[in-house]
């Protein structure tokens, strides 16, 4: 594990780089979050910017690619005193059995997935008979400017970091056995909320 100091500064980083995205994430986040009961796993958990809006009645197992912003994660929840276990591992093939967890939660991370289909596959796949999948991420506009700019944007950002910003997690999850509960888009629709079950 990295040591403090390094923990802190990495993510110091990544959290002022969120800091102005969050001014219009944040209830993004809490809407997510405050739906997730029982056993929860977080996908992508990053460096734990969702951790203080979970119930303490959760069992939390967070889930993340970067070693690095895993280790600020782990950092970020003892400091809260937020049990929770932490692992690397890759959000398109979880390394846990069917039907292990009662709530799935993802946010703002499926846009940087290679493959989201297969992503959200994952994610009901671990559910319960019940489970709740919830999900937000920024997502192709309903305003036709800003969905060109996101175009453009996506020319840079997909080869450069495959960071895509047209795609639309609900379609997928729209063709999985789940239900949709509730679903809303926020900012120019740029922002798209989603609560399922499955089935």
């Amino acid at each position: 594990m990295a040591n403090v100091d390094d923990v802190s500064r990495q993510g110091a980083r990544f959290d002022r780089m969120m800091a102005l995205l969050d001014r219009y994430l944040l209830a993004s986040r809490e809407w997510v979050v405050s739906r997730a009961s029982g056993d929860v796993l977080e996908v992508a958990v990053g460096t734990g910017l969702n951790l203080a809006y979970y119930r303490d009645d959760v069992r939390l197992t967070a889930l993340e690619l970067d070693p690095g912003m895993l280790d600020v994660a782990a950092v970020k929840a003892a400091a809260a005193d937020r049990p929770a276990t932490m692992l690397v591992g890759d959000g398109q093939c979880l390394p846990f059995a069917d039907a292990s967890f009662d709530s799935v939660v993802c946010t703002f991370s499926l846009c940087g997935f290679p493959d989201h289909e297969q992503g959200i596959r994952e994610m009901v796949r671990v559910l319960r008979p019940g489970g709740r999948l919830l999900l937000a991420d920024h997502v192709v506009s309903t305003n036709p400017v800003l969905r060109g700019g996101q175009r453009v944007l996506e020319a840079v950002t997909v080869p450069l970091s495959d960071e895509h910003f047209t795609r639309r997690p609900l379609m997928v999850v729209e063709r999985m056995p789940v239900a949709v509960v509730e679903s809303d888009r926020l900012h120019h629709g740029i922002v798209e909320r989603v609560h399922a079950r499955r089935g």
